[in-house]
């Protein structure tokens, strides 16, 4: 999970609507429901993500999943908060196409969707994408799981451990994916190796922003080309870091 960097507002109109914020649940339901402006707040959500789903760093759009708007504390939980972009994000799987192709591909849905986000989330334990330092609580391995990280306290274990349980971020269609996704990244530096081809160009192409977004699994690069990632996002896109 990368941290995702708040800019702008969201538009007028979300603000707007977050000027005289629901009170209830019902409220909170009822007048997202009929907010006419969601597709502007998306493209703003869209643009400071690059493109990644908040929570799984898939690319919604190459898989044909759609994205939807993430109350990243639900909004049944906290009302007040239904319209403050600072609580919003986008996350994978949009409510017309993605869940459908979800259960038709037979995976367990994720992320925002995942039915233990949906039903309560304990922000105590839970790690959101909004903290800067939300990358730490977490690895990746080579078979494509997501685990906590080593040498995280007691309490910070807890935390990642609930945050990946919480959002199903272990869906086999993930661990698929991110599976593939090191195999790729394996094959290619061995490539590079092999053939003393310059590796800070190999990680550039898949951490620097392109025509503002990034390929999917930004932290799995990161973590698997190690200081060469951190040299490569110092000089060419210090504002990931």
């Amino acid at each position: 999970m990368r941290s995702i960097k708040k800019m702008g507002g969201g538009g007028y109109h979300l603000a707007q609507a977050h000027a005289n914020p629901p009170q209830t649940h019902t409220q909170a339901t009822s007048r997202w429901s009929s907010f006419g402006h969601k597709a502007a707040v998306m493209r703003s959500l869209q643009d400071e993500q690059y493109r990644l789903c908040c929570y799984s760093e898939i690319r919604p759009d190459q898989l044909g999943h759609g994205y939807h708007i993430e109350h990243v504390e639900n909004k049944s939980q906290n009302p007040p908060r239904t319209f403050d972009y600072a609580n919003l994000a986008a996350s994978a799987l949009d409510s017309s196409n993605g869940l459908g192709r979800i259960k038709q591909l037979g995976g367990a849905i994720f992320g925002g969707h995942a039915p233990g986000k949906q039903t309560s989330c304990n922000m105590a334990r839970f790690v959101t994408c909004h903290q800067p330092d939300c990358a730490r609580f977490f690895a990746y391995l080579s078979d494509g799981r997501i685990v906590p990280a080593n040498d995280l306290s007691d309490v910070d274990r807890d935390r990642a451990q609930y945050t990946i349980d919480l959002l199903n971020l272990n869906a086999p269609y993930l661990i698929t994916l991110r599976q593939s996704w090191w195999d790729e990244l394996d094959k290619l530096y061995t490539q590079h190796q092999q053939q003393d081809w310059s590796l800070s160009h190999l990680v550039a192409i898949d951490l620097v922003p392109y025509q503002g977004a990034l390929s999917p699994f930004f932290s799995i690069t990161r973590q698997f080309f190690g200081p060469v990632a951190e040299t490569v996002l110092q000089q060419q896109a210090p504002s990931l870091l």
